[in-house]
């Protein structure tokens, strides 16, 4: 009985070593996979069958961050290039840190290349990123929530949040900017060295007002905003085209000009009254055709009414559960 027994657990102990052996077999020859295809490049493109060799099926010891997005033109998904841009940059500032290892990789699903993939996970839109663990299910904050940015920093730490894995952000260098001032600074250089006999234009109170006007436009509406972010200029959505971001926490670039053209409306209605009022220049100057200045006066007070009301719109679709409305809603 004893020998019986014995004999029994050197079969289970020789079967379940080779199954073990089996399975870490299984697990180099897949890190081997996942390291060539990385070394081609960072993001991983799968579809169907990848998908679930690689990122569903079993030996698995490492963690994956799969984004699933609709690329083709026919989709008209406009957001989806913007957040594949900031995806592949967070990928490839993993891949080429000091801390890269096997223990995440970055995969892509086309909704063109990889439809079985989204009704498998029951997804109907894009783009959507996933973490896949590396042991059990993913979970509701596995899927990365837009609302905190798409932008790459954000990105890089909502995955040190579900992996520990700590990714800093290398930009590829943006020398626009850089060129942009150079060329303006090379410009007014130049107009003033041709104009060095005549700079009484410098001291026209009138020109200084008007471009602090428009710096205050610029700054109100939240061009700086675009430049540290760099949203979208719109998106497309399934009914149309969508120009006002409806979170309060982001915006679309055309969106900071809609704003900026409805604050210079109601600018322009102001200075309106203001002139009709004959407030502008006291009593220096004579007093105008009354019936001109009720006309301008008027004109100046549509303008305030109308624009400022489309504003207070703008603020109401950004901020759910704002009461106040007037004119329109």
């Amino acid at each position: 009985m004893k020998l019986k027994c014995l004999l029994l657990f050197l079969v289970l102990l020789t079967y379940y070593g080779g199954e073990a052996q089996s399975r870490a077999k299984g697990l180099e020859e897949k890190l081997q996979q996942l390291k060539d295809l990385t070394a081609k490049k960072s993001v991983i493109n799968l579809n169907l069958s990848r998908f679930k060799e690689l990122v569903k099926a079993a030996p698995r010891d490492y963690s994956f961050i799969v984004m699933f997005t609709a690329m083709a033109p026919a989709r008209r998904c406009a957001i989806c290039q913007y957040v594949y841009d900031e995806f592949m940059i967070v990928a490839n500032s993993y891949r080429y840190s000091p801390g890269f290892n096997d223990k995440l990789f970055f995969g892509i699903v086309d909704f063109d290349e990889g439809s079985d993939v989204f009704q498998m996970l029951r997804l109907n839109s894009a783009p959507v990123i996933r973490h896949f663990p590396a042991k059990g299910k993913p979970k509701p904050s596995d899927s990365m929530d837009f609302e905190r940015g798409v932008q790459a920093e954000s990105m890089a730490k909502w995955i040190q949040d579900r992996t520990d894995v700590q990714i800093r952000v290398f930009r590829p260098p943006n020398y626009s900017g850089a060129f942009a001032f150079a060329l303006l600074f090379i410009l007014t250089g130049g107009f003033l060295y041709i104009r060095r006999n005549n700079l009484e234009f410098l001291y026209n109170k009138q020109m200084w007002a008007i471009i602090a006007v428009f710096f205050c436009f610029a700054m109100v509406s939240g061009q700086m905003w675009n430049q540290i972010r760099g949203p979208p200029f719109f998106h497309k959505g399934r009914n149309g085209p969508v120009y006002i971001n409806g979170g309060s926490h982001g915006q679309y670039v055309l969106e900071s000009y809609i704003v900026a053209l409805l604050n210079g409306a109601v600018v322009v209605g102001m200075i309106l009254m203001i002139e009709a009022a004959g407030g502008a220049r006291g009593d220096q100057r004579p007093t105008a055709d009354g019936k001109s200045r009720r006309f301008t006066a008027v004109v100046g007070l549509v303008l305030v009414c109308v624009f400022f009301s489309l504003l207070l719109s703008v603020f109401r679709d950004k901020t759910q559960g704002y009461p106040y409305s007037f004119l329109f809603k």
